[in-house]
């Protein structure tokens, strides 16, 4: 076949125009990038077409990572290091060749330098490039997981104790430290924490069983299966993360809280941990806060259109009052909350905030730890913090009556209040503030807004398909049968595990208060509200939902699964 340079082959086949490519070489002479690179981070096409591009140009096969298995030994074959620093992942190898997965074949410095090593003849195969990152992470730690295992099944053998040594580390761990040196329970308990941060997880479940330990990692919302080791090794592992967040390793049979810090190629990771014991053991369940800023911003959380204006709207015109962040767990309540901390602090006012646990430190506010241990309530430290001369209130959770009652009081008595409840819809916030105790007339004259939200997941962009849905389909999600509609879902593919999501996004709706809802609140009237909601212009989240399925952002099967219908 005769050879067609990679800018003309993509303008002979359609994908990009003569004037596109025109820019996007000169861009290449200014940036020095490689021109697939640049047209995919410029959005001028995706990377599946840069791959058929490439796959037609160079004659390679194509490779679905997530739908292979790559033994450990190709962990051996090629040094980690190398393997980070092309971004490459062997495959499978014989005496004389080894198949090296890539995202960009015409890297032919990682071919020699990677035959050099291998000592072996390199054929290339093209994958995308989240794939390969993916796999490069998971094959190495994965391989640094086994090896611990085998290390610390080989030191059981030669000890008396029943518990090897798992090591004292700092409360900031090096993740991802390859030094050899450590012990092997250091070791897999870094490979664990690593790849759930390569996987994006939210939180990882140990989970004791009768002959082994199940490791689980709620990935986009959902709980997926990830290693087990052997019970017998169960403890080192328990042990050594009670260590790292300083519980008590000799404790097993109740319930103990705590928190770690580490780093994982350079990015600050809180863990919070939590234990119970069950008939096998203790489960310990992590939770992973990420402190990257671009997750408190109103881009970071998924606000946009009618609800952005509405959101920008409630903090420009509320001075005083409580703005209430409702939603069900798991729903993205505390980084609303915080994406509004981060707006309202200034060096001119008092902003306190009151949590458990403090998430994410930031300048400009006074955080404060509960802790219900030491007699630290939201109620009693929040009557503290009145007379702290606050100008603004962050409550993170009302839990009972009395912190309720004290932070509406507080609310209506010129300051400023935001604080998260667990209800299911703007609405039932209220009903949620009076069946546990506060007065109507203080509920409608503290309440100036309400944000509800629900975490959807997003729709894989890299295998997204359209099609025409069944009338069925289409009276659930509220639209009419005669109106033809597109909508999307994914097939599946090596980017999103073949689920067809990638990623969640935030559907809110914002209620606003009106003087005929304050009314119909303090009269305690549940029709008169629901009448008052629909004369205000209210939008529901299901408009949102709505929206975000046209557009292709999510599925009607999602929607359905997170809303109930």
């Amino acid at each position: 076949m005769k050879y067609i340079r990679l800018g003309d082959l993509l303008v002979k086949s359609g994908v990009i125009t003569e004037r596109q490519l025109e820019e996007a070489l000169a861009l290449q002479k200014e940036t020095g990038q490689r021109l697939g690179t640049l047209l995919i981070e410029r959005g001028i096409i995706r990377e599946t077409q840069l791959i058929e591009a490439l796959t037609t140009q160079l004659g390679v096969e194509y490779i679905d990572l997530n739908s292979c298995e790559i033994s450990g030994e190709m962990a051996r074959l090629l040094p980690k290091s190398v393997a980070r620093k092309y971004m490459v992942v062997p495959v499978k190898a014989t005496r004389t060749e080894v198949y090296l997965a890539m995202a960009d074949p015409l890297n032919f410095m990682a071919v020699e330098e990677v035959a050099a090593i291998t000592r072996r003849h390199v054929i290339p195969m093209i994958t995308t490039m989240a794939a390969v990152n993916r796999a490069v992470h998971n094959l190495y730690s994965n391989q640094g997981a086994a090896r611990a295992i085998e290390e610390l099944k080989r030191d059981m053998l030669s000890s008396q104790s029943s518990v090897p040594a798992v090591g004292t580390g700092p409360e900031k761990v090096a993740v991802d430290d390859e030094s050899s040196d450590a012990a092997p329970a250091i070791r897999l308990v870094n490979s664990i924490i690593e790849r759930a941060c390569t996987e994006k997880a939210s939180d990882i479940h140990l989970e004791p069983g009768e002959s082994q330990m199940n490791i689980r990692m709620r990935i986009d919302g959902m709980l997926r299966p990830v290693l087990s080791v052997p019970g017998e090794l169960e403890n080192s592992v328990i042990s050594r993360l009670k260590i790292m967040s300083h519980l008590d390793i000799a404790q097993r049979n109740i319930p103990q809280d705590g928190h770690a810090g580490v780093t994982v190629r350079q990015e600050h990771i809180d863990l919070r941990i939590a234990t119970i014991p069950t008939v096998y053991g203790e489960k310990m369940v992590i939770r992973l806060l990420r402190k990257a800023p671009e997750l408190i911003t109103m881009e970071g959380i998924g606000l946009r259109g009618e609800a952005r204006k509405q959101f920008q709207q409630i903090l420009d015109t509320v001075r005083e009052g409580a703005i209430l962040i409702v939603g069900p767990t798991g729903s993205g309540k505390t980084s609303t909350m915080y994406t509004i901390i981060d707006q309202l602090k200034s060096e001119t006012k008092n902003l306190v905030s009151l949590e458990d646990p403090v998430e994410y430190h930031m300048n400009e506010v006074c955080q404060v730890q509960i802790n219900e241990k030491t007699g630290m309530t939201f109620a009693g430290a929040l009557r503290a913090v009145l007379r702290q001369d606050p100008d603004i209130i962050a409550v993170g959770e009302i839990r009972d009556g009395e912190t309720a009652e004290i932070a509406m009081r507080a609310a209506i008595t010129g300051h400023m209040v935001l604080t998260t409840i667990h209800t299911n819809d703007a609405l039932s916030s209220i009903d949620r503030l009076l069946d546990i105790g506060v007065e109507p007339y203080v509920a409608a004259g503290a309440v100036k807004g309400i944000i509800s939200q629900r975490l959807l997941r997003r729709v894989c962009p890299h295998c997204r398909k359209s099609y025409r849905p069944e009338p069925e389909e289409l009276r659930m999600m509220g639209f009419s049968e005669e109106e033809p509609r597109i909508f999307y879902r994914g097939d599946g593919c090596d980017d999103c595990f073949h689920t067809g999501y990638r990623g969640r996004i935030a559907v809110f709706e914002i209620l606003t208060m009106t003087g005929e809802l304050r009314r119909a609140i303090h009269r305690n009237d549940r029709d008169a509200m629901e009448a008052a909601v629909k004369h205000s212009g209210f939008r529901s989240i299901m408009e949102n939902c709505r929206e975000l399925l046209l557009d292709g952002t999510t599925t009607s099967e999602e929607i359905g699964r997170m809303i109930g219908l």
